[in-house]
């Protein structure tokens, strides 16, 4: 059987603050989603901005880096791999489903430090691993971003 690949690669702003569930085991889980944006121009020449908004999964330590430094508006850079779950609907018995970006590595190139300044940057990896770097340039707040339980709506996002 020939090689096969799954991964995506995301850059974008959180568009909430990160759900963290502890399972059996103490295995901490953290879901969020992530909006990336399109540019674009129409016939006319006209400039149109389209919004993808993603469903992000991290488990272990790399969930926990998530409940400690990744909040809504945050910007970060993940790698990870496309996973689709299914189940039946408990009230309905019909099958739902759900893609989900499982993160192998995340980076943090922004977050708030609780002061209301984007503090630093900094990276984990699935396995745990942890660097952490300050950044050198200003620091500037990150803004506060309009969400909706649907997903969003590409026309309250700033950026």
């Amino acid at each position: 059987m020939g090689k096969t690949v799954n991964k995506s690669i995301l850059l974008g702003h959180v568009g909430k603050d990160p759900e963290i569930h502890v399972l059996q085991g103490d295995n901490t889980v953290a879901n969020f989603t992530l909006a990336t944006n399109d540019f674009y121009r129409d016939k006319m020449g006209e400039s149109h901005e389209t919004t993808e908004w993603h469903n992000l999964v991290a488990f272990g330590r790399t969930a926990e880096v998530v409940r400690d430094y990744v909040q809504k508006g945050s910007r970060i850079y993940v790698e990870g791999k496309i996973r689709t779950r299914s189940w039946d609907d408990r009230e309905t018995g019909q099958k739902k489903y759900r893609t989900e970006i499982v993160i192998l590595d995340l980076t943090l190139l922004s977050f708030n430090n609780g002061n209301g300044n984007g503090a630093g940057c900094g990276s984990e990896n699935g396995n745990g691993a942890r660097q952490a770097q300050r950044s050198s340039g200003p620091q500037h707040s990150e803004p506060d971003y309009a969400y909706s339980e649907q997903g969003g709506d590409p026309s309250d996002i700033p950026f």
